[in-house]
Parts: C-alpha cells; sequence; structure tokens
C-alpha cells in the first residue's frame, strides 16, 4: 500500500447511568516501528485536527453533534482564547483534554469551556480528588474522567461528581465462576437455537411470549430505522414473518443485549458489539463477495465476543445446546481464520492500536485501511440508528 495509513479509532463516552453520551474518533498511525508509534499516533491525530481547523469544513460541520478539543500541550495564548471563544459563539462545545492539574495559564479557557477530560492515568486517589474540588469552582463545566480502566475507578469518579466517563471499563469480562445463565438469557439462548434450525414461527412466538420484556424489546428493534423496514410492525408473528429468517437470526442476537426490565433496549455493550457485527459483515463482504452466509458469521462472531461480559459466564457455558458453525466457534475460542482475524482487527480498532491494524489488514490481504475506515464508518452509522424510531 502506498502513502501515510489512517485508521479510525474510536473510545466510548458513557455518562452517569452508564449509557452511550458519545464517540470520540482517534486517528491511528498504521507504522509498525514500535518506538515511534505513540508519537505517531499524536501526529496523525493532530495533523487531522490541524487540516480540519485550518479549512472551511467547520463551517459545515453540525455543531450540536460535534465537541472541538483543545489538547493539554495548546500553550494558551490570547489568540487560542479569542478562537475558543469564536467556536463557543457558533454553537460548538468545547473540551479540554487530558487535564491534571491545575495551572493559572488554563484560567482564561476554564471560564468558557464546557467540558474537562481529566487524565486518570497520572493521578492517585489523592491528587485525582484535589484536581477535581479546584475543577468544581466552576459549577458550569462537565467533568469527563478519561483513562477509566476498572468499575472500581468509574465508581470512584462517579462518587467525586463525574458526569462523563471514556473508556472500555464496562466491556471487561468478569467472570463468575459457577455463575448460571438468568431465565431470560437462557430463553433468548433457546431462542437463536431454534432460529438457527429454522424452527416453525409458532415455535418462537411460544417462546417470546414467556418473556413479555424480551418480546417488547424485539418489537422496538424492529421498528428501528436500523432494520430498514417501512412497515410498522404491530404483533410478534408479525414481527417474526416480515424479518426473515436471516434477519430475525441477526435482530434476536442484538436482543442479548437488550435489559427486558428496562423501558429501553439502552445498554452500553449493545452499540459496542453491534458496530463490533456490522464491521465484521461488511469487511466479510469485502474479503469474499458474495458469499452471505460467510457474512453472517462474521456478524454472529463480533456480536457474541462481547457475550461473556454481558452474562458474566464462560463462553462454552452461553454456547452449550446451540450449534453454530466451526469457523464462529474458532474465531470466538482461539481468534483463528479469516472470522478470527477479522474479531482481532475490530478489537484494535476499538483500543486504537494501529500497527495491530495494520499487521491485521495485511493478513486479511484483500482490503486495505481506506476500505477498513470506510466500513467502520457505515457500521457506527448502522449501530447509532438501532432503536431509533422510524419518523
Amino acid at each position: 500500500m502506498t502513502g501515510e495509513e489512517i485508521f479510525i479509532g474510536r473510545q466510548p463516552i458513557l455518562d452517569r447511568e452508564h449509557q452511550l453520551f458519545a464517540y470520540e474518533l482517534l486517528f491511528r498511525s498504521g507504522n509498525k516501528v514500535n518506538a515511534a508509534s505513540i508519537q505517531d499516533n499524536m501526529s496523525a491525530t493532530a495533523s487531522v485536527i490541524n487540516s480540519l481547523l485550518i479549512s472551511d469544513i467547520l463551517e459545515v460541520l453540525p455543531t450540536d453533534k460535534i465537541v472541538l478539543e483543545v489538547l493539554e500541550t495548546v500553550e494558551v495564548t490570547p489568540q487560542i482564547v479569542e478562537r475558543c471563544q469564536e467556536l463557543k459563539a457558533r454553537g460548538f462545545t468545547i473540551a479540554l483534554d487530558d487535564f491534571v492539574n491545575y495551572e493559572e495559564k488554563f484560567k482564561p479557557l476554564l471560564d468558557l469551556i464546557e467540558i474537562v477530560k481529566v487524565d486518570l492515568l497520572p493521578l492517585d486517589s489523592a491528587g485525582l480528588a484535589a484536581t477535581t474540588s479546584i475543577l468544581q469552582k466552576w459549577p458550569s463545566i462537565k467533568l469527563l474522567a478519561e483513562k477509566v480502566d476498572s468499575r472500581e475507578q468509574a465508581k470512584y469518579c462517579h462518587d467525586l461528581g463525574y458526569a462523563l466517563f471514556q473508556g472500555y471499563y464496562f466491556a471487561k469480562p468478569a467472570i463468575i465462576a459457577g455463575k448460571k445463565l438468568g431465565h431470560s438469557q437462557l430463553s433468548l439462548v433457546r431462542l437463536l437455537g431454534l432460529v438457527l434450525e429454522d424452527a416453525e414461527t409458532p415455535l418462537l412466538e411460544g417462546v417470546l411470549k414467556h418473556e413479555p420484556g424480551l418480546a417488547m424489546n424485539l418489537m422496538r428493534l424492529t421498528n428501528s430505522v436500523a432494520t430498514g423496514i417501512r412497515t410498522k410492525v404491530t404483533s410478534l408473528r408479525h414481527a417474526i414473518t416480515i424479518l426473515g429468517r436471516r434477519q430475525l437470526q441477526r435482530w434476536l442476537q442484538l436482543l442479548l443485549y437488550t435489559n427486558p426490565q428496562a423501558d429501553s433496549i439502552s445498554n452500553p455493550l449493545l452499540p459496542l458489539a453491534a458496530t463490533r457485527g456490522r464491521l465484521m459483515e461488511l469487511l466479510a463482504g469485502k474479503l469474499h463477495p458474495g458469499r452471505r452466509e460467510f457474512e453472517d458469521h462474521a456478524f454472529m462472531t463480533g456480536i457474541m465476543s462481547l457475550m461473556p461480559t454481558l452474562m458474566g459466564a464462560p463462553l462454552e457455558e452461553i454456547l452449550r445446546g446451540i450449534s453454530i458453525a466451526g469457523n464462529v466457534r474458532d474465531a470466538l475460542e482461539k481468534g483463528e481464520g479469516d472470522l478470527g482475524v477479522m474479531l482481532l482487527l475490530a478489537q484494535a480498532l476499538e483500543t486504537g492500536d494501529g500497527p495491530a491494524c495494520h499487521d491485521l489488514t495485511e493478513k486479511l490481504g484483500s482490503v486495505d485501511h481506506m476500505m477498513v475506515n470506510a466500513c467502520l464508518t457505515q457500521a457506527l452509522t448502522w449501530a447509532a440508528n438501532i432503536g431509533k424510531e422510524q419518523a
């Protein structure tokens, strides 16, 4: 491949209820020189940001959907402050990135920005509490804890009053030995097995009728923009019939990530799993055009890769009784085959590991970084429409 390889990574940002609030997009170099990878990543992001800020594209960006970050390395000059005031007046939200310790030079920015991203990595508990206390003197500022590595860190920041949390701490599996799946989870796994066996519609409907929360969530998913179905679905049988077996299998997999006791389908693992599955499906179509079964297997691999995290149980326990394809099982359990490589690539994109993205893309052979980024953009858009009602 010629030219500079830039991969798009993204970091989820959650609110105090652990619901997805936004994504931060990262631009990562595919440079394989480990010693330079951090600098390359910084340069890659900086070059994109600089190109953006000096171009006219800011004039057409949706101000209600974009947050502009001031990097911690920026010298706070009157010109920078004036530029931030101008952007804020246009409707942009301004954030200060990688904040650690207060210095007087930051005051002009703190008087006008709306979000401060506090870097947890260099701070111990006492240092974090001290920094937080100073920042809370600006009550209009939302505090965002970044580089949150554990649920314990997230809880500590929550208790300190943080509004937003960034990182994949919520996606780390906490396997509990001997844990059994709940009734609703078992019903969904059974349903998935029935769909894979091409069971009759009345049998599927009968299982769902015993789980009203799951049935309601299936209706919500079926009526969302992401399905592409224009007809309003009004019953379980209607949903099962109009979706067809291939689509039903897909939405039952996503249904695993919804809460049958909640009034909404929201769960931070749902958009992560959906993006991962859809990205793998799109890449599978590029790798082996026309092989729909392989695309289905790719989607299933992406979705099921987060089930141990979701259910707090080993994968073998979750898959017991389901007859899944051998290549899906090999990808999930050993990271083997094309599906295994695509899964590792999806995970590398999530963590912003540019060199790993480069190596894994080369293993796949017939895709490049531009194609990967295009597929990821489509996957993120599709996942964002899940649960969003059609107009």
